[in-house]
């Protein structure tokens, strides 16, 4: 029989008293998991523990099949959560080297420089800024430094490491900077104590450092800085060591080529002037991704992926042969080789391998958040 009116609202009743439920069960596993937070931040232990977390999902994966219930379901429901999780324990820090008398950040006032500014005045380090009109104060700013970071443009990253020649002969030298062999070479030229070059993986806008990559490429002295590493691995990040020249062949890749095949779609998009919010209301959930990704670099700011692309030594090379498969992948249109172009399209499945079938399930999984995120205005 059909569901009476009456008996539809009865039944939304009991809906909303189970979402209330589950709002107070969350604030109770809230409450849990900073005293969780306080407990690492005392020992010493990373916010993000991988076998915790996979564990935790597995089980609750087991437990929902039990019941009936979608463990795929189940588990995009713990990650949301456990991400918030995170963000509760995401206070004070166990500080790894106490005997560091004081941190300059050069360029800390900066977008990514003070999310390390941030870092480690929550792990207990005195922090000093250097920015451009302190200079004239700078030998005094940097006495007594356990750590110098530089968090400067990378037009500039030279020029400043070449000023820091009279550095205490202890403190480590490290540059952010998202290039790393020129960087590198600079501060080993500069400075004869421990030096290391770090790349963020994100950018300012990250509301925490878990599960973020920062690449690692060494330079001098390892075991003088490992205590920043720790530092860093106890913030929630994740490691991943390379050398210099390795990363900055990477990056041709995963910054330059990418950065600028969205400039180049945002400016065909720009010239063309169709209509943005009627393409924003046709598109798949692919399609908005995509945009998305493209809208989101003309946010920010454009001297910084002026320099990304300008000033990676292989930019042009690789930019030029990318330019040359494009027109080769235009003449099979214009041609109408639709053989040719399946045979490619398997060539280039084949490298990817297995990669492309992960890639297809990861993707399901932001696809469904897109659809679940698309507001009635059409707005991204």
């Amino acid at each position: 029989m059909p569901v009476s009116p009456d008996e539809l609202n009865q039944l939304r009743q009991q809906i909303d008293g189970i979402d209330s439920q589950l709002v107070e069960l969350l604030a109770r596993r809230a409450e849990i998991t900073a005293k969780v937070g306080q407990y690492k931040s005392q020992v010493g232990l990373p916010i993000y523990v991988p076998e915790r977390e996979t564990e935790l999902i597995a089980k609750r994966r087991a437990e929902a099949e039990q019941q009936n219930v979608s463990p795929v379901l189940v588990e995009d429901l713990l990650r949301r959560i456990m991400r918030e999780s995170y963000h509760t324990q995401n206070v004070d820090y166990l500080c790894t080297n106490p005997q560091i008398k004081k941190i300059v950040v050069i360029g800390g006032a900066g977008a990514l420089g003070s999310i390390f500014v941030d870092m480690f005045k929550r792990s207990g380090y005195s922090v000093e800024l250097l920015e451009q009109n302190d200079w004239p104060n700078a030998d005094g700013i940097l006495n007594d430094a356990g750590l110098v970071l530089v968090a400067v443009p990378i037009k500039l990253t030279e020029s400043i490491i070449s000023r820091l020649k009279n550095l205490p002969v202890d403190c480590v030298l490290v540059d952010i900077t998202s290039t790393k062999q020129k960087p590198l070479a600079a501060m080993m030229a500069a400075h004869k104590g421990p030096v290391l070059g770090l790349h963020p993986m994100f950018g300012p806008d990250v509301s925490s450092m878990v599960k973020q990559v920062v690449v690692v490429c060494h330079g001098r002295h390892a075991q003088q800085y490992e205590w920043l590493l720790q530092q860093i691995r106890i913030w929630g990040a994740i490691l991943q060591q390379t050398t210099a020249k390795e990363h900055d062949d990477a990056m041709v890749f995963i910054q330059v080529m990418r950065h600028f095949c969205s400039f180049v779609f945002g400016s065909h998009l720009a010239s063309e002037n169709p209509n943005l919010k009627q393409l924003i209301s046709l598109s798949s959930p692919i399609y908005r991704l995509e945009l998305a990704m493209v809208g989101r670099l003309f946010a920010q700011d454009p001297a910084l992926y002026a320099d990304i692309i300008f000033d990676n030594k292989d930019s042009v090379a690789l930019l030029s042969e990318f330019s040359v498969k494009f027109n080769q992948a235009l003449a099979l249109v214009e041609s109408n080789n639709k053989d040719e172009f399946i045979k490619q399209f398997f060539k280039i499945g084949s490298w990817f391998g297995d990669y492309s079938k992960q890639c297809l399930v990861d993707s399901k999984k932001l696809l469904l958040k897109a659809n679940d995120d698309r507001s009635l205005s059409g707005d991204c």
